[in-house]
């Protein structure tokens, strides 16, 4: 398991972190890896499958969005 996230040109590895909204029994756990130019995000039960690596704008657009309540089914 990978500690670090090295996003892509990026210059130095940042560390994971458990969402505080994963759900509290295991199986629904979402990490974030904070860096310079965006925000990387992975499923904690598979640390080493694949990332999702967004630029802060766009991630920040999506908490955004979130906390309005704009998220909903139409949007998966």
């Amino acid at each position: 398991m990978s500690d670090i996230a090295t996003p892509p040109n990026e210059p130095a590895a940042v560390a994971w972190f458990k969402s505080s909204h994963s759900g509290g029994e295991g199986n629904e756990c979402v990490e974030i890896a904070n860096f310079r130019t965006g925000v990387a995000l992975r499923d904690s039960k598979l640390p080493d499958g694949s990332t999702l690596t967004v630029s802060t704008g766009a991630f920040a657009a999506f908490i955004g969005s979130v906390r309005k309540g704009d998220c909903g089914p139409s949007l998966l």
